[in-house]
């Protein structure tokens, strides 16, 4: 039998396989959504009968990390345990070659990249507590330093709390500390003078209203996906007959379609793990300038701003949040040379060993500096008045869906040869308008905070957290 006709092979529980076969959806995704809406509603119950007032941090830790672990034997069995960082790219590469090859199903590869990104998190973050000095840190290296040794139990419960053992996101360290020992809320609201607006106490803000909202995007981003995809294969883009019969501006066309069809899927993973947080208690960020509460610290998407993003910057500000944010602290803010491309290149390796991560990941970096390039060189000449101002955020609006759509198809079409299939349909327009972009536009650089200011700044930091 060829590869292509094997089917994915299934590591987790098969007590939902009538289930999987009924829908004919594979089995390892029927667990993940079964296992992250029992999560919802353990959230709940954990949040309402496990509370801070009611028991203790030692027993919440156990609690999140025995339904965690529980969870992930649960949909993809052993595997998930192998490791975390250098095992990573092993799994992906058996994902690859011993698994089904080209089948994105829902394997054990994401638990451990949700794990690496939280065990390299603390890893840098307690290094920055203990090994470093204050004033050799940035402000966010010290706000986010850990400067005791977690306990076992901490460290466990962190990394496999059932809120985000599954599909994330990683938060910081000591957000989950605080959220675990009763005092994740009453720090975010401590900023507000609640006096002033009549209250005697702070108050307790609810995240049912968030997480109904959040469920509502679920819904109907599922709708959404299972509907669409039906109708719009991805795969037809590099298919024969359409390359040859469609023109360019079609295929562009057709392209863009696809890629808005397929992002309700992140939206409906992301979106559901981020209520799961919030059923639990976690996530709350603040009370914006209306009073409201918002329950978007750990959120992995802005919805509305990627669907109307006007730069490639501001695209991936609000795709996968927390992971860039993974990036940014881990290596973009640490490596001394090249970091865009740096980030780039390990965000490849932390997706995986597909040769189309590779090349959307490598077709970024032109894209990213080019349309820096732009933005530096014509964007002041069009904020003169309103109607300048709106036709550049229509251009810049059409332009960076576009660039999206032409650098992500790789990232779906996995292997090497659709992808080249893929670049000469397009006649590899991205690539050489970024060139030229490159070559004949000054590119001004970045600014940098000097040495001694940073280091001023980092000061002040540290004696705030001395008074706190």
């Amino acid at each position: 039998m060829a590869r292509d006709h094997l089917p994915p092979r299934s590591t987790g529980s098969a007590l939902l396989q009538p289930i999987s076969d009924h829908l004919q959806i594979p089995l390892e995704q029927v667990n993940f959504v079964a296992c992250q809406l029992f999560a919802l509603v353990a959230a709940v119950w954990f949040r309402i009968f496990m509370s801070p007032s009611k028991t203790t941090p030692d027993v919440r830790h156990a609690c999140v990390t025995l339904f965690g672990v529980y969870f992930v034997v649960f949909c993809f069995g052993w595997y998930s345990f192998l490791a975390a960082m250098g095992y990573l790219t092993v799994c992906q590469i058996s994902r690859v070659y011993i698994f089904s090859y080209g089948i994105l199903t829902t394997d054990f590869s994401g638990p451990l990249m949700i794990i690496t990104q939280k065990i390299t998190s603390l890893a840098f973050q307690v290094h920055d507590g203990i090994g470093r000095r204050a004033e050799d840190l940035t402000p966010e290296q010290l706000r986010l330093a850990v400067r005791t040794r977690p306990s076992f139990l901490e460290y466990l419960s962190y990394h496999l709390n059932f809120m985000s053992v599954l599909a994330g996101p990683c938060s910081n360290y000591k957000d989950y500390i605080a959220f675990i020992e009763g005092r994740h809320v009453h720090m975010k609201l401590l900023d507000v003078n609640w006096k002033q607006k009549g209250h005697d106490k702070l108050p307790d803000p609810s995240p049912n209203r968030a997480v109904v909202h959040k469920l509502c995007i679920v819904l109907v981003s599922l709708v959404l996906f299972l509907k669409l995809t039906k109708m719009f294969p991805y795969m037809y883009i590099v298919d024969d007959s359409f390359i040859a019969e469609a023109s360019f501006l079609s295929r562009l066309g057709y392209l863009y379609i696809i890629t808005q069809v397929w992002r309700p899927k992140y939206y409906f993973a992301w979106t559901l793990a981020d209520a799961v947080n919030n059923a639990a208690g976690y996530g709350f960020s603040g009370i914006d300038e209306r009073g409201n509460s918002r329950w978007d610290l750990i959120s992995n998407l802005n919805i509305w701003n990627i669907e109307t993003a006007t730069s490639f910057k501001m695209y991936i500000d609000n795709w996968n949040i927390q992971t860039a944010t993974w990036l940014k602290r881990i290596c973009y803010d640490r490596v001394p040379w090249y970091p865009t491309v740096m980030t780039f290149l390990l965000s490849a390796l932390w997706h995986g060993v597909y040769p189309g991560y590779y090349f959307t990941f490598i077709t970024a970096i032109p894209a990213t500096l080019a349309a820096r390039a732009v933005r530096n060189n014509f964007r002041h000449y069009f904020l003169s008045s309103r109607t300048r101002k709106l036709l550049y955020d229509i251009l810049t609006w059409v332009t960076t869906q576009l660039a999206i759509c032409y650098t992500v198809a790789p990232f779906s079409l996995l292997a090497v040869e659709p992808t080249i299939k893929f670049y000469r349909s397009m006649y590899f327009y991205l690539h050489i308008i970024c060139i030229f972009v490159l070559l004949l536009l000054p590119i001004k650089p970045q600014r940098c905070i000097p040495k001694h200011a940073q280091n001023a700044t980092t000061k002040n930091c540290f004696n705030n957290e001395k008074i706190k």
